[in-house]
């Protein structure tokens, strides 16, 4: 028997503490007295038990893993199968459909989902699953190249690795009449807008998109062709010549180093500091029809995510052997170990410290800011998807009709007052405005205050800003 068969069996533990407190509740009820004084009379009954969630396999999938695994799903009475899926497009239509009740998401996702850039949804997120956890690679030629450009300290080179030492490499292949192609995971991935990113403020320019005639491709203009490649199948196509470079997540950079094939220039916490990344991601139907439900996952997903995190991560090395198994991640423990257990390896040998790489709940990782969903919505139309001109507070209702602080607010205040969290360990709930401070932790050192989206574009060189168009 699986282990997932032990957990869907009535002789295991949590499921039998479950069903005992199913049958209190009921006699509960059935005797008009009030019902048991525990967290599930404060939350609420699940309405829907038994419940099926996607994911991608990456390593920042792992807060799904470790609530499954932990048995915390299980403590609130839910009865999850997580299930891989082959790309980001199955996934969402997945959630659409209702075949998965949630999923491991692109932060962009329910955003582009709720406007209609794509597939036409109202998802919504109530948890963030994780800051950081992005790189980007390039081929060991491309490397080679660049690597004259970048300047070195006792032998290695200094990082972060601005993509100006990339720009000759591109005007090389110009000049040979070849286009220089990179991957992403998804047209409204973090992978998309971190890349572009870090082209454009290397004066690069990685495209346009214009929906209005229909052109969706992203690459208008574009100096580097941007498109898009599955996670797991990066490292094979960069072998293959197909694309010279790509950003996604781990551990699909260092399989790139492991193999001997490519080299990782840059994390993307190195572009912007402890940036959001994934999401969990629910349709606003299934929150509505499920409340209790809602943020009875969440509460176990909260714990997940403090697991990972707990006690300088301690448990990293016990989250790599779960991630490492062919059903949630299926890479090799040695690569996944490199990014979850606080190293990076950049060029082979050059291993450093990087604790930051994958946060999954210190720094507020798994608060859903408004700010940071207006900050998705910037880069949506910086470069085209949004096609035409907003009123900054247009982004502000987008971004509170998608992220639900009020689901999270409510898991985490319960748990608060099970004695299983401190109020310390949140966002204080009582000032909290869904927006974090104005930052200029990126890479280029232009500031962003999500209570001004407009303006904030307006800082530019690249991209679309005010009326323009494409």
């Amino acid at each position: 028997m699986s282990k997932h068969d032990k957990k869907q069996c009535p002789q295991n533990p949590n499921r039998r503490r479950f069903m005992q407190f199913s049958a209190a509740m009921g006699a509960a009820l059935g005797s008009g007295i009030g019902a048991p004084a525990f967290a599930a009379e404060k939350i609420g009954y699940p309405e829907k038990q038994q419940l099926t969630f996607g994911f991608i396999k990456l390593t920042d999938m792992a807060p799904l893993a470790i609530a499954y695994e932990k048995g915390y799903f299980e403590d609130e009475g839910l009865f999850v199968t997580l299930k891989a899926q082959s790309n980001w497009k199955v996934l969402l239509d997945g959630v659409v459909s209702g075949s998965l009740d949630g999923a491991h998401m692109l932060a962009g996702q329910p955003l582009a989902a709720t406007i209609g850039y794509g597939t036409k949804a109202h998802i919504v997120t109530p948890y963030s699953m994780d800051l950081n956890g992005n790189a980007i690679t390039v081929s060991n030629e491309v490397w080679k190249q660049m690597k004259t450009l970048v300047p070195h300290e006792n032998g290695r080179p200094v990082h972060p690795i601005d993509a100006d030492a990339m720009a000759p490499v591109v005007e090389q292949y110009k000049k040979q009449g070849k286009a220089f192609r990179m991957g992403m995971v998804f047209p409204v991935s973090t992978h998309n807008y971190y890349l572009r990113y870090w082209l454009a403020a290397g004066n690069l320019n990685p495209g346009f998109y214009n929906p209005l005639k229909g052109d969706v491709s992203g690459q208008l203009d574009a100096q580097v062709l941007l498109s898009v490649t599955p996670p797991p199948q990066m490292p094979s196509t960069l072998q293959a010549g197909t694309i010279d470079g790509y950003c996604v997540g781990e551990p699909w950079n260092e399989q790139a180093v492991f193999q001997g094939i490519g080299v990782p220039v840059i994390a993307d916490y190195e572009i912007w500091k402890n940036n959001p990344e994934k999401v969990f991601g629910m349709t606003a139907e299934f929150v509505h029809k499920y409340p209790n439900t809602a943020v009875r996952v969440v509460r176990a997903l909260i714990r997940a995510g403090y697991w990972l995190d707990e006690d300088n991560g301690k448990n990293r090395k016990e989250a790599v052997k779960i991630l490492s198994q062919p059903q949630y991640v299926g890479a090799d423990a040695k690569v996944i170990a490199m990014s979850m257990t606080g190293t990076f390896e950049y060029e082979k040998g050059d291993i450093r410290k990087a604790p930051d790489f994958n946060i999954f709940f210190r720094d507020n990782a798994t608060y859903p800011f408004y700010s940071d969903a207006i900050w998705f919505l910037t880069q949506m139309r910086r470069w085209g998807q949004i096609p035409k001109a907003q009123t900054d507070n247009w982004y502000f209702n987008v971004a509170k009709s998608v992220y639900r602080p009020d689901i999270y607010r409510k898991a985490a205040e319960s748990l608060i007052a099970d004695g299983m969290f401190k109020p310390s360990q949140f966002p204080d709930f009582k000032t909290e405005t869904g927006f974090k401070p104005a930052t200029d932790d990126f890479i280029d050192g232009i500031t962003y205050d999500g209570h001004h989206p407009n303006a904030y574009l307006e800082q530019f060189e690249i991209g679309l800003k005010g009326n323009e168009t494409v």
